[in-house]
């Protein structure tokens, strides 16, 4: 393999069922960040693609998120000989792994039903499809709405219309539109609604299209998708595919992502290994999907999912705060911090078009997860100096979420912030979810503080600062866990350690007790001092991973995938564990954070479909916490600039920042028997801190660290250890 691109398997983590994820991923051929993406289906719902499979339903320009919370603005297109037969999977075809090529710029594949080959690449708003149909047979094209009320018309070779698609989200008036155009002339078509056939324009399920190609065989289409309107599709038609060849434009996509993925060279790293690296890194460069378009002039305009309005500015979309604040954003501060920057800015658009920043946005408020994470990502870009944003609006935002209450739903607002500010936790006879809820404010309000310190606000950030700290007002110090309590000051009985939901979120008091990434020190206070936190975070690896379901009422898929991975109660199939091997260097102890990070990246992520991750992905969450891991470093705490250490997974990596300097991670005599750092040295210096800055990494230097098979015991200072709020404010 001679390119990145090579490396990077868009199918990793794809084989996944309702029941158990190894990722639930699509094989997404998009440019980085892109509108609309472009992927394989081979079967209908959420889950559209199995690698097993061996039909092909068509290629589905999709914006689905996740399969959780569904897609929409969908479509398939496919080319077929012979009969029409449209709709419900009628037009599938055999398809070949041998004859299939996925590439994050390609998906290539030979339909033998059809004896036609079919490639597509994409770029941010639009794709262009080659077909080789048979030379002595003439070709259709179909276009299929998924979902919704659509529309279709031919005029010549140009098809223009619309799709009312959704899954929620989205205000009334909603719509993607379509305008393409083919390289031949259109010999006729016809629209269907099931197995109806009818002319015309109009109303339908979908649109065949018939070509003249048996002069030559090969037939190009160009579309482009807008969710403002059919001309504004031409117009990114126009700006993105019109008049380029699909070899040009299979080149440049390719060289887009051979430049993001080339932000990051490895050295020594198994062939294995860099497939799994550059399959991560490319699942990190595709979410939140840009939503904005160009007008006439080329500045930036968007329809907001919001309001309904169409907007000046940035806005993107697709994406769960409660999973994606722990690391991509972090990743994204090192390199491309402009392109975080002007994320953070369309985030902003969004709290000011609809009143609030979303908690999941897909492409508008959904009602899903707890907490308001997005103050963490607009604290982590702003202390991180990634500041080109309308840093007044998005403060106001945050002081928002931290103190007017949200609505009934869920979609916006913190569930039970008034009784958090009165109580000083989110009392459990009253939410659901408290003790996590309790967690998730306290950390999101030293978010807010962070910011309010930054502006000067003294008077907000004294409040927030002590509010940070209400996450000990849910532990109960005789039992060693974090606990619902009710507005009495009582706590929730009957417990059971190993229950799952109630006063937790997705887990039990043993995923959930750890959420305190701003205070490991006043964390392990309340649990008994230092060396009893250590020794709580050994028993969670020692302990089998059994689970009562709790008031799930049933065993939902991170319950099984817990006990499949077999790490004890340590389950990195789901995010409330993701920062906890770190916690083992906040306190002092990053040998073993060293050997569990280690067995986490050999034993836990894969490059391929049906075992590529251990959970949910999570738009680039789960495969951001590899890349972090596998350098060496992790956000321990979003929201400050710092980064707790591990050890590296390669003898080598360079990061190279869009626009930045070079910053070199070295692991002296790294192989699979050296997990553990026994000095470490930041540009040519010995230091004994477990942690790095952020300007240390984004200014360029050097870290070193010298491996070996058995940890070095020493005793560290505090000042050595990563932040805790603790042990700042004294």
């Amino acid at each position: 393999m001679g390119r990145l691109i090579d490396y990077a398997n868009p199918e990793q983590g794809s084989d996944s069922v309702h029941a158990f994820s190894h990722g639930n991923t699509s094989p997404w051929i998009a440019a980085p960040f892109g509108m609309t993406h472009w992927a394989p289906q081979t079967e209908g719902g959420a889950r559209f693609y199995k690698s097993t499979a061996r039909q092909l339903q068509g290629v589905r320009a999709t914006h689905q998120p996740s399969p959780w919370i569904g897609d929409y603005g969908h479509f398939l297109v496919m080319p077929q000989v012979g009969p029409r037969l449209f709709g419900g999977g009628r037009q599938s075809s055999v398809f070949r792994r041998a004859d299939t090529t996925i590439r994050p710029h390609l998906f290539q594949t030979y339909l033998g039903r059809y004896q036609t080959q079919l490639s597509v690449t994409a770029t941010e708003r639009c794709a262009c499809f080659r077909f080789r149909f048979p030379a002595d047979k003439s070709g259709r094209i179909l276009l299929e709405s998924l979902a919704g009320a659509s529309w279709f018309r031919v005029e010549g070779n140009r098809v223009t219309g619309h799709t009312r698609g959704n899954s929620g989200g989205v205000p009334e008036g909603f719509a993607c539109y379509i305008y393409a155009e083919i390289d031949r002339s259109v010999a006729d078509s016809c629209l269907f609604v099931g197995e109806e056939l009818y002319g015309g324009t109009g109303e339908a399920e979908g649109l065949g299209v018939s070509i003249d190609s048996a002069s030559g065989g090969e037939v190009t289409l160009r579309i482009a998708t807008s969710f403002i309107s059919v001309d504004q599709a031409r117009r990114n038609f126009v700006s993105e595919v019109d008049g380029r060849s699909f070899e040009a434009l299979l080149e440049a996509n390719g060289n887009r992502w051979e430049e993001a993925l080339g932000r990051i060279q490895l050295e020594g790293a198994s062939e294995r290994q860099k497939q799994t690296f550059y399959s991560c890194l490319y699942r990190t460069q595709l979410f939140p999907r840009i939503w904005h378009e160009p007008d006439q002039t080329g500045n930036p305009i968007h329809y907001s999912p919001y309001d309904g309005q169409i907007h000046e500015g940035v806005l993107y979309a697709d994406n769960g705060f409660w999973d994606t604040h722990r690391t991509v954003y972090s990743l994204l501060s090192i390199l491309d911090p402009q392109r975080l920057s002007e994320m953070v800015q369309g985030w902003t658009n969004a709290a000011k078009e609809g009143g609030w920043f979303p908690k999941w946005s897909s492409p508008g408020y959904r009602a899903c997860m707890i907490g308001t994470h997005l103050d963490a990502v607009v604290a982590d870009a702003y202390v991180k100096g990634c500041c080109d944003f309308d840093v007044e609006a998005a403060y106001a935002a945050m002081i928002k979420d931290a103190t007017v209450v949200g609505n009934a739903e869920g979609s916006f607002g913190r569930a039970g912030i008034e009784a958090f500010d009165e109580l000083g936790y989110v009392p459990a006879d009253e939410f659901e979810h408290a003790a996590s809820r309790t967690m998730d404010h306290a950390y999101t309000d030293f978010c807010v503080a962070q910011v309010a310190r930054g502006l000067g606000r003294e008077q907000e950030e004294r409040r927030f600062y002590d509010r940070a700290l209400n996450y000990r007002n849910t532990f109960d110090r005789a039992r060693g866990f974090a606990r619902g309590r009710r507005r009495d000051g009582s706590f929730d009985e009957p417990f059971d350690e190993f229950a799952w939901g109630g006063a937790y979120i997705e887990g039990s008091a043993w995923q959930c007790t750890w959420a305190v990434p701003h205070d490991p020190a006043g964390l392990a206070e309340l649990l008994g001092g230092r060396l009893a936190a250590i020794e709580k975070l050994d028993r969670m690896f020692e302990l089998p991973p059994v689970f009562d379901v709790g008031t799930y009422n049933r065993e939902i898929h991170e319950m099984t995938e817990m006990a499949a991975v077999e790490f004890g109660q340590y389950a990195h199939s789901n995010q409330p564990v993701h920062h906890v091997l770190y916690l083992y260097t906040a306190l002092g102890s990053p040998a073993k954070t060293q050997y569990w990070v280690r067995r986490v990246l050999d034993e836990l992520y894969t490059p391929g479909p049906g075992d590529g991750f251990a959970g949910d992905e999570d738009n680039g969450e789960m495969t951001a916490w590899y890349v972090f891991g596998a350098l060496g470093f992790y956000p321990l705490c979003p929201g400050h600039p710092t980064y707790a250490l591990g050890a590296p997974l390669f003898g080598r990596a360079t990061i190279q920042p869009k626009g930045g300097e070079a910053f070199v991670i070295e692991g002296l005599g790294n192989r699979a028997e050296t997990p553990y750092a026994t000095q470490t040295h930041l540009n040519g210096r010995a230091t004994s801190r477990l942690y790095v800055e952020q300007d240390e990494i984004t200014r360029g230097g050097r870290l070193q660290f010298t491996m070996a098979a058995a940890p070095t015991e020493r005793t560290y200072a505090p000042d050595d250890l990563p932040f805790s709020l603790s042990n700042w404010r004294r």
